[in-house]
């Protein structure tokens, strides 16, 4: 849910320096825009901490966090950052400015995303976690809306992420409902929260974009979390449901990489490494752009 709004307009100023082009949308801790950057000479993202949460200990030591995370990590798959504000009147983090789609609205467009799309994205996927991985990162919140596709793909969104020793000591669930791994809707009971909870996420963002639908069904709404009407088994499909059918059309062996990513006990999915093995011959065999002096063919 979101929360309260700075309602910046265009052309108004965020700090000295940078100016609010465009709002672009926001959740419970953060709001973000498009924004002018005169030192950087480019259009760039802000990430603003909502003015309802200013004064929380909380919200604050999460924004540092990200911000020294942003900092540490170098991958070119990763969102880059370009500094932050820490302190003063809007603390936000400077963030490259992407111009691509993300994966969600290529779904939403298309259902069934070509695989000549998402087969080399979910590679670049691969790449990003096993790097995650390594530095003992977990993302917490992989979905179509993180993922910006493009001839420069990204992973962004790195608000909910947690050190591997952070995630171990979860308590609650963190994340995406319709994304989230068994173990993050039940830490503790339903095993521990780690790398292999991110392939999970990218297991059910795949599924969605090579089949136009998620393997469960949709969990129940906030609004019935809220009332209290709704069971666990409602709030969380996944802890009962088995994954839909995936179209029959699909080549092997991608339903038997997915089926991997989406196995309950989260040391029988395969790390990233091992998924972008099994995704790399499939990727070799798509068409290939063959560029010739009168026009474009493929091979």
């Amino acid at each position: 849910m979101d929360g309260a709004s700075w309602q910046l307009d265009e052309g108004d100023e965020v700090v000295p320096g940078r100016i609010a082009l465009q709002r672009l949308g926001g959740g419970e801790l953060y709001e973000t825009y498009l924004a002018w950057d005169s030192r950087l000479f480019a259009v760039i993202v802000v990430k603003i901490l909502r003015p309802d949460v200013l004064g929380e200990d909380w919200a604050r030591r999460r924004l540092e966090f990200e911000a020294e995370l942003i900092e540490r990590l170098g991958h070119p798959v990763i969102v880059r950052g370009f500094g932050a504000v820490l302190d003063g009147p809007r603390p936000h983090l400077v963030l490259e400015h992407l111009d691509g789609p993300t994966l969600r609205s290529l779904i939403n467009r298309q259902r069934e995303g070509p695989l000549d799309e998402v087969l080399p994205l979910a590679l670049h996927m691969c790449s990003a976690l096993h790097y995650l991985a390594a530095e003992e990162v977990v993302h917490l919140d992989v979905k179509p809306l993180n993922i910006i596709m493009g001839p420069q793909p990204r992973l962004i969104d790195l608000s909910l992420a947690r050190t591997v020793a952070q995630a171990s000591g979860m308590t609650g669930p963190v994340g995406t409902t319709a994304y989230m791994a068994p173990e993050q809707c039940r830490p503790g009971q339903a095993g521990q929260v780690g790398p292999a909870t991110d392939m999970w996420g990218l297991g059910v963002s795949l599924y969605e974009a090579v089949s136009g639908h998620r393997p469960f069904r949709d969990p129940a709404s906030a609004e019935q979390v809220a009332a209290g009407t709704a069971s666990d088994e409602d709030r969380y499909p996944q802890l009962v449901d088995e994954p839909t059918p995936l179209p029959r059309h699909l080549p092997s062996p991608l339903p038997e990489l997915l089926a991997a990513c989406l196995t309950r006990d989260p040391g029988g999915r395969p790390p990233a490494a091992e998924l972008a093995v099994g995704l790399e011959p499939l990727v070799a065999r798509l068409p290939r752009p063959v560029q010739t002096r009168k026009r474009l063919l493929f091979r």
